[in-house]
């Protein structure tokens, strides 16, 4: 019997309703719906409250293989949710572009090192792009930290390429313009979020 079936048993043996069974196990009804038509699994943590509330083992709802998978399922998910919330901090970390002295103003023969705030040697279009890109990133990094912690996942994969494109440009336009330093603190930035990007692909792998 599959556990779509066995859900479906323990429940109606108990006198439950879809919406009575999800109100005792803390989730949703259309999660109960879900999982009684067979369209997925619940998580280990449900799986528990499961076997809790109608005195069984987990084993006896769940194959030893089916377990393992949903393990495994949630492990990448994990991995996916560490590696967008770091993805996140990464692009919050633009902020660094703006408020370190990575931008040269020489005066009096000598060239010192100033923030972005008071950079004014450049012209105003470079400046305004500076702005506009790293305030990009910042926005983006913010957004997806907000959507972490809401759990949702839409627009993940287009915050995340966004995300890419505008830390590229942030390391393409200002090494047009010279800017050194902030050019090897913005690749540094683009490199982290390269690796993460790969090890979120590897754990949906």
């Amino acid at each position: 019997m599959e556990f779509c079936e066995k859900l479906q048993e323990l429940r109606k043996h108990r006198g439950l309703t879809q919406e009575e069974l999800a109100e005792a196990l803390f989730v949703s009804r259309t999660a109960v719906s879900k999982w009684e038509s067979g369209r997925g699994y619940p998580s280990i943590d449900s799986l528990r409250e499961i076997a809790n509330y109608f005195s069984v083992t987990i084993d006896e709802l769940l194959s030893g293989e089916r377990l393992l998978s949903i393990a495994e399922r949630e492990k990448r998910a994990g991995i996916r949710g560490v590696c967008d919330l770091l993805f996140g901090l990464t692009d919050l970390l633009a902020f660094m572009l703006v408020v370190l002295p990575l931008y040269p103003k020489p005066l009096d023969g000598y060239v010192y090192a100033v923030n972005l705030l008071a950079y004014t040697d450049a012209t105003p279009v470079n400046l305004t792009v500076y702005r506009l890109l790293f305030a990009g990133l910042i926005l983006l990094g913010a957004l997806k930290i907000l959507l972490l912690q809401l759990k949702s996942g839409k627009g993940r994969k287009c915050m995340t390429a966004g995300s890419v494109t505008l830390g590229i440009a942030a390391v393409v336009y200002p090494a047009l313009a010279g800017e050194t330093y902030a050019v090897v603190v913005a690749f540094l930035l683009l490199l982290i979020k390269g690796i993460l990007l790969f090890k979120n692909v590897k754990a949906g792998a």
